[in-house]
């Protein structure tokens, strides 16, 4: 296998896996926001989704940057 498919394929997995995280995303803001619009809303599960939410923030913008190409000035 030559070095250009293997980062191809490298790259397809890595677009693959940042939607993954950004569809999982989307559902636990809808998660929270289903939380809080009930009257008595558990804030403490909301808090550990809102934490979730976070971490999968930052790995998303870890695969961002890892696609985003150097950039030689």
């Amino acid at each position: 296998m030559d070095e250009g498919s293997e980062e191809d394929d490298l790259e397809a997995e890595l677009r693959r896996r940042l939607a993954s995280l950004r569809l999982a995303h989307q559902d636990l803001d809808a998660a929270v926001r289903a939380l809080e619009a009930m009257p008595r809303p558990d804030q403490l599960r909301i808090a550990r989704l809102k934490k979730q939410k976070l971490t999968l923030r930052d790995r998303i913008a870890q695969l961002v940057n890892e696609l985003t190409p150097d950039i030689i000035a």
